[in-house]
């Protein structure tokens, strides 16, 4: 695991004055388009987010980094790595993994490819 403090960010989530679900509602938001390995520093003055976040990323796969140095001394700033196959989580209740299954690829048989008139 890299030190969360050595690595520039692909993104910066404030989420100052967020507690846990609206934090990790706007998180979720914010990652979606990301591609995996992203890292992301989170700002927040959510007393519980070094409980939260762990726990999220623990649930979803991604990868906690832990705690940054915080440019602010009224926030703290966590650090994490987005996985490339995340547990989806239901709209609106980032604590519930989505029942909705994933659609999978459907196979469509090959076309036929015509065959030349041999005469």
């Amino acid at each position: 695991m890299t030190a969360p403090n050595s690595v520039t960010p692909d993104l910066t989530v404030d989420g100052t004055g967020l507690l846990c679900v609206q934090l990790l509602l706007r998180l979720r938001a914010q990652i979606a388009d990301l591609p995996a390995g992203a890292v992301v520093h989170i700002h927040t003055t959510d007393p519980a987010a070094p409980l939260d976040l762990p726990a999220w990323c623990h649930l979803t796969g991604h990868e906690y980094l832990g705690p940054v140095p915080s440019p602010a001394p009224d926030r703290e700033v966590y650090a994490l790595r987005l996985t490339s196959a995340p547990v989806r989580t239901r709209p609106g209740r980032p604590w519930h993994p989505d029942p909705t299954p994933t659609p999978t690829p459907t196979m469509t048989p090959p076309t036929p490819t015509p065959t030349e008139d041999a005469n």
